[in-house]
């Protein structure tokens, strides 16, 4: 590994560990706005991986993973490069909206074109300049504004390397999720970029749980990739992989009341939620379609017709996943 890393006219050269700002676009006061890069270049060779975060503006807990992965004294004997993107949405952080100013989905617009809107031109920025250069990568997100994500892995699991990086990761829950159009995932593995994408709490929080769950899923594929030694502990267990998922959505509109919650074992036909009116009369229950566990739930207590309330993913053994979410929640609660 003798060659030179240049991203957006910077160099890197092996054995560097360098901090650059890369200017994407002005705003209309004429203000440069820029992505923060992290980049550390080992002095032996090793593959090149990307950790980025914030791609929706909202979703703030993978900055902070970010943050202390940069910190972390693992990275300091990296074997490879490790490039890292605390925020890539930098619009969207200043606003704390999921969107561009264009009121366009960032992670909807890729590949993007260097010609083409705000989201497409970022979009096409850091597929080119980044993602594209790596051979691997994670993408850090949580869920939307009032919704909460337990720690998971999505990934194209039929890819046996893949597999092999989300089985690493240390989370019990991995979901075999389909590609979108338009996705960093889809443009990621277009390019030959293997990619994983954890989800891991809720919009505009931190939460320490996922923070934790993140930063030690990281180095354990850092270490799976043979780019850092490895010394963080997982969590004794192997993950599963859900059948399938699906969103239960409300019947009525009304007030919530939670019967079940976050990393919770459901049973077909059991009441997940009441819904009532403003004089306490019940109106609805909510209940669940199938047997399986509780991977994301909406945590606004109130609700119109229609709207989506918790996210259900089915696996074979149900028991099990749901003893293994335990263990995953006193593995990484704070001492």
């Amino acid at each position: 590994m003798t060659d030179d890393l240049v991203i957006a006219g910077h160099t890197f050269k092996v054995g560097e560990t360098k901090q650059v700002k890369l200017p994407v676009a002005k705003t209309y006061t004429d203000t440069e706005v820029s992505i923060p890069l992290h980049v550390v270049r080992g002095k032996k060779p090793g593959p090149v991986f990307f950790i980025s975060a914030a791609i929706h503006g909202d979703e703030l807990n993978g900055i902070e993973i970010v943050r202390r992965i940069i910190q972390s004294k693992s990275i300091k004997r990296l074997k490879g490069t490790l490039i890292a993107v605390p925020m890539v949405n930098v619009y969207g952080v200043l606003n704390q909206s999921r969107y561009l100013p264009d009121r366009r989905d960032l992670n909807r617009s890729f590949p993007g074109s260097g010609k083409g809107s705000l989201a497409g031109r970022l979009a096409n920025f850091f597929l080119k300049e980044i993602v594209e250069k790596c051979d691997y990568g994670i993408d850090l997100h949580t869920g939307a504004i009032h919704r909460s994500n337990l720690p998971q892995i999505r990934a194209n699991l039929k890819d046996d390397e893949t597999l092999a990086m989300a089985k690493e990761f240390g989370v019990p829950v991995l979901l075999n999720s389909d590609l979108r159009d338009g996705s960093l995932r889809q443009s990621a593995l277009e390019s030959g970029t293997k990619i994983l994408l954890y989800e891991a709490g809720e919009a505009l929080r931190f939460d320490e749980f996922s923070i934790r769950a993140g930063v030690k899923g990281v180095k354990h594929v850092l270490a799976h990739l043979g780019m850092i030694t490895k010394r963080s502990k997982k969590v004794p267990t192997d993950p599963f992989i859900a059948d399938s998922s699906q969103w239960i959505r409300a019947g009525t509109s009304g007030l919530v009341l939670d019967k079940k919650h976050l990393g919770d074992r459901v049973d077909k036909g059991q009441v997940l939620a009441e819904i009532g009116d403003a004089f306490g009369n019940k109106l609805d229950e909510v209940k669940s379609k199938y047997e399986g566990i509780i991977i994301g739930k909406q945590n606004i207590p109130l609700v119109q017709e229609g709207d989506a309330m918790f996210h259900v993913a089915y696996f074979d053994n149900h028991v099990e996943v749901a003893e293994h979410i335990e263990l995953l929640q006193d593995f990484h609660s704070p001492e």
